[in-house]
């Protein structure tokens, strides 16, 4: 048997505790160093290869938010959103497969259950599709953060919608969360720090009354949460070929709730779009 290692790198924010023990008590004199930091640098920047295939999980995550918006009608459940949400995706993402070589492996799926509120609990955050039903004027919240990914690379994207009719309130709420959201990204270029992106929101959430929540948006590919993030104190250089997701929150506990978010690539010039859906505020028809 060779001699023990003295030390292993491990990614330890992702690495599975059975791994972790196995390494534990196989190699109890090892030293272990984290390599997540490193792993997180050689990841920020995308190559084109990687723009790509995430520019078609934006696709698929269009072809799910528009199913969400026709789900929704007066009297219809949560559950059956979520469904049809599943269910658009799914064949969104077969669309761009093939049987052959490598990407037979790749399953088209769509799989994580629905991030969703609707009603008073879109103040909530991070709550899961239930059986309500849809009330005429409810705020439903669709979040696909867990869910709009293609071949590993994951996105952000959710979107606020209204049933059947808005409040004042309430479009007041969301007209200030897509205000700070649009200010953000107008600011995303390269050489310019990751707070800074933070500060062009906050300022929009300060002059119309509200509050600045933790952060503006995070790094995204191949993992749920990558460095830099879009928040105060966080001074990264942003450079071309960077992907986000960039998001407007305001939330008033148990009333109301504004809510947008879209996945971007940071260009030479300033930012595109990988998600597309209309940034506005959004009332069904029934």
């Amino acid at each position: 048997m060779p001699d023990a290692p003295k030390e292993l790198w491990i990614e330890q924010m992702e690495i599975p505790a059975i791994l972790r023990h196995f390494i534990d008590d196989t190699y109890p004199s090892a030293h272990l160093r984290d390599i997540g930091p490193i792993l997180g640098a050689q990841r920020m920047i995308k190559s084109p290869l990687e723009i790509e295939v995430m520019k078609q999980a934006g696709e698929i995550a269009g072809a799910m938010m528009t199913t969400a918006h026709g789900s929704l009608r007066v009297g219809a459940h949560e559950y059956e959103s979520a469904l049809a949400v599943i269910d658009a995706g799914t064949r969104k993402a077969a669309g761009f497969l093939t049987d052959l070589g490598w990407e037979r492996f790749v399953s088209p799926m769509i799989q994580g259950l629905q991030i969703m509120q609707s009603g008073r609990d879109t103040s909530m955050v991070h709550r899961r599709t239930s059986v309500k039903t849809y009330e005429k004027a409810d705020p439903v919240y669709f979040c696909f953060c867990n869910m709009a990914q293609f071949k590993q690379y994951k996105l952000g994207f959710d979107r606020m919608f209204h049933a059947a009719y808005i409040t004042d309130d309430a479009a007041k709420v969301q007209m200030a969360a897509i205000g700070a959201q649009q200010a953000a990204i107008a600011a995303i270029k390269p050489g310019i720090k990751a707070e800074g992106v933070a500060a062009a929101a906050s300022k929009v959430y300060q002059d119309r009354g509200y509050e600045a929540g933790y952060r503006t948006g995070r790094s995204i590919g191949v993992a749920y949460l990558e460095g830099p993030e879009l928040k105060a104190g966080d001074e990264t250089i942003l450079q071309a070929g960077m992907t986000f997701a960039v998001d407007g929150g305001i939330s008033v506990d148990g009333v109301a709730a504004g809510r947008i978010g879209d996945s971007i690539v940071v260009t030479e010039t300033g930012a595109d779009y990988l998600t597309q859906y209309p940034r506005e505020v959004l009332v069904t028809d029934r």
